[in-house]
């Protein structure tokens, strides 16, 4: 019995231990779904998360067929803090269409996306949930079900799009700026995003819901949520299912996702997914290749303790013992200079 409470004890605590600090042994990439994690990198960590695409779509209205390839790349560096991190989102795509009626083809090229951003992680309750003592007697009051786990990490994140005028395949158009009672084109739209990412880990599987409004200051503005739910298989196999709902003026959508990832070492992701829809305007299936790659920079933990109430009651602990050491040092002084006074006389 002694044994099973000792080895409940130590499990306890690696787990405890584990999630001390924002920073993971492991990479922690946003591939392959679409949707952001609550949580960053970490500070002092570079990520680059890059990927392509191969697609085809079909529109019954419009009585065309479109081959589609896709590079979509995401760059994220853990700054300041380790809840914040700054990152690029972008993709790139290339569509040959053909009208079915006259089959002739042409090409549409140019970037879907360019977005530059932060992302802030605002509430963790996994915080209070590593400083709690674990139950040395009780399995069930340690990984039972509680209601408090419903609660999810939260982040909010904002950026700004830069979009080429003209774009066939955001529907932009160009501005005009007035100068010198003259119009001159800007050749480039930049646009706001805003995001609300929230996070449940639930041992093997994580619960991920993004709340999206992208480029709402134009009349191509557009909302979307996406559903993200991850199970682990084991230390390097995991899959995945996405639902992302898209409702805008120019496109309304329910893309459906799935694929899997696995680690081939704690820096280094490769993944694969799917892609597809259930409407006909257009119809689309894609499938997706990627890879996720950190330059691990990482040289002390923020640790939790030092920001809750742990870590002020450390702060008047250290203050305590340094004006201690500072008076025993002052009186060390002082005693000293008596002897040498009493030398004198």
């Amino acid at each position: 019995m002694k044994i099973k409470q000792t080895g409940i004890f130590f499990l306890l605590l690696f787990s405890y231990l584990s999630l001390f600090a924002q920073y993971t042994e492991t990479i922690n990439s946003n591939r392959p779904g679409f949707s952001q994690g609550a949580f960053s990198v970490g500070k002092q960590i570079l990520q680059f998360e890059a990927g392509f695409g191969l697609g085809k779509e079909e529109h019954s209205l419009l009585n065309t067929e479109t081959s589609a390839f896709i590079i979509d790349y995401e760059i994220r560096y853990g700054v300041w803090k380790e809840e914040l991190e700054i990152s690029l989102i972008g993709a790139y795509q290339s569509n040959s269409k053909t009208l079915l009626e006259s089959q002739s083809t042409y090409t549409e090229r140019n970037f879907n996306s360019n977005t530059l951003g932060a992302k802030y992680l605002f509430f963790d309750p996994y915080r209070k949930k590593a400083l709690e003592k674990p139950n040395l007697y009780s399995w069930k009051a340690n990984n039972g079900f509680h209601w408090k786990d419903l609660i999810p990490a939260m982040s909010i994140y904002a950026g700004a799009n830069f979009d080429q005028a003209d774009n066939p395949l955001t529907h932009i158009p160009d501005t005009q700026l007035t100068l010198f009672n003259e119009e001159v084109e800007t050749g480039m739209e930049i646009s706001p995003t805003v995001a609300i990412a929230t996070q449940n880990n639930w041992g093997s599987w994580v619960f991920i819901i993004n709340l999206i409004g992208e480029r709402f200051t134009l009349d191509e503005k557009s909302y979307s949520y996406i559903l993200t739910l991850t199970h682990t298989f084991n230390a390097k196999l995991a899959a995945f299912i996405e639902n992302q709902g898209i409702k805008s003026d120019f496109y309304a959508d329910q893309l459906f996702r799935g694929g899997a990832t696995y680690l081939v070492n704690k820096n280094f992701q490769i993944d694969a997914s799917i892609l597809l829809n259930f409407k006909d305007t257009p119809s689309r299936l894609y499938g997706r290749f990627g890879v996720s790659y950190r330059f691990d920079m990482h040289k002390k933990d923020e640790y939790i303790e030092d920001k809750g109430k742990a870590g002020r009651e450390k702060k008047k602990k250290e203050k305590k013992s340094t004006k201690k050491k500072t008076k025993k040092k002052k009186s060390k002084r002082k005693n000293n200079l008596d002897t040498e006074a009493d030398g004198l006389n």
